[in-house]
């Protein structure tokens, strides 16, 4: 396999994002000490399409999609990920006319090759101003040409649009559409990650939009369509102090249900209560699992050539199903395996991967995306 492409920006964008990292490095520690952040907190008034846009008050927020894509004419399958980051990383605005201190904004933008089982890959990190920015009023989001933005229409107020491009390799024209409508994961307004109470955020999901657009990949374009997961998280802390990472599926299932899962890592090697799993109807009403009630287990593992990170993949889920009170299996399998994405510009580096969903007959049933984080050990302090 040919190695996989990823940006390699001029020496003075490199300059400018390494004193860019060492702000982060330095002032969100500072922001974070001497001014509170606002927290997940019960009870949250959630308002649309406000809360589609940015919350500068939290100190983390991330827009984050994957989606399974084919030709509408040869069937040639692709997966791809799109996922915009804010962080607070300063308390008071600089006077520049180009950027201000208080926002970073990093982006990661990844398309699979099913086909030649390439996956091309790109990250950008700017700070807020011309370059990047998110409006708190709706969703729009930019950093550089890479946008998302919501662009509502009379049939589907909250139809959203993707542009971006992976160097000179891929491009990408989305369009997204709900078939089901957005679910907020939690409990009364918010999704613990842990007993600690600050480790909680808000969490907003798609988790069914219809994908339309093209495809341009290698000088060559497809007319594409299929379906993506959408999630939009904002909080000042998702990690506890005893928790080192997380493995989280999205799973849509062919009869219209989906299930949202994440087991939350501990130091000890153990799985935190806190960990969650559930199923979303074809209505979007949620059924929640009790921890008892499922469980997750890797066929193998993988060590990446990039980074030596050992990843659990190929992942049997058993749960129980709420339309029949039995308990199901659910085989995650991937369509290739390397589908890590190395970050160069934060050092944090994670698997995201596209994956089928089997059955217990090995038929295939649905479609998944797996993320598993914290395996290259730099994960935690990152997200405290």
């Amino acid at each position: 396999m040919e190695p996989r492409t990823a940006s390699h920006p001029y020496s003075f964008q490199m300059t400018r994002w390494l004193l860019f990292l060492l702000t982060l490095t330095t002032t969100s520690t500072l922001f974070a000490q001497g001014t509170p952040f606002r927290q997940a907190k019960v009870g949250y008034d959630y308002q649309f399409p406000r809360d589609h846009g940015s919350h500068p008050d939290f100190k983390l927020e991330w827009w984050y999609l994957t989606g399974h894509l084919k030709s509408t004419s040869t069937g040639r399958r692709f997966g791809f990920q799109a996922t915009f980051f804010r962080t607070a990383i300063s308390e008071e605005a600089s006077t520049s006319e180009f950027f201000d201190t208080t926002q970073g904004f990093l982006a990661h933008m990844a398309l699979l090759d099913i086909q030649t089982g390439k996956l091309h890959v790109e990250e950008r990190l700017n700070r807020q101003g011309w370059d990047a920015q998110a409006s708190t009023q709706d969703l729009d989001v930019r950093n550089g040409n890479w946008t998302l933005k919501r662009t509502p229409s009379e049939a589907h107020a909250e139809t959203m649009t993707i542009q971006a491009s992976i160097r000179s390799n891929a491009r990408m024209k989305l369009t997204l559409t709900p078939t089901k409508p957005k679910v907020i994961f939690g409990q009364n307004g918010i999704s613990r990650k842990s007993a600690t109470s600050e480790a909680a955020s808000h969490y907003i999901t798609f988790t069914r939009l219809r994908t339309t657009g093209t495809v341009s990949l290698l000088g060559e374009t497809f007319s594409v369509e299929g379906e993506t997961w959408m999630d939009h998280e904002f909080s000042s802390s998702q990690l506890s102090e005893d928790q080192t990472g997380w493995d989280w599926a999205s799973i849509r299932l062919n009869d219209g249900r989906d299930i949202m899962l994440y087991r939350l890592r501990q130091r000890s090697g153990g799985i935190d209560p806190f960990s969650q799993l559930t199923w979303v109807d074809k209505e979007s009403k949620q059924t929640r699992l009790k921890p008892k009630q499922w469980s997750w287990k890797a066929r193998r593992q993988w060590t990446s050539p990039h980074t030596k990170a050992t990843y659990p993949i190929d992942i049997d889920v058993q749960a129980i199903d709420p339309a029949s009170g039995n308990l199901r299996r659910l085989r995650l399998r991937p369509l290739i395996e390397d589908q890590e994405i190395v970050g160069k510009l934060d050092a944090l580096s994670y698997w995201e991967g596209a994956c089928d969903v089997l059955d217990e007959s090995d038929a295939v049933i649905g479609q998944a995306y797996v993320e598993l984080a914290g395996y290259d050990g730099r994960l935690t302090e990152r997200l405290r």
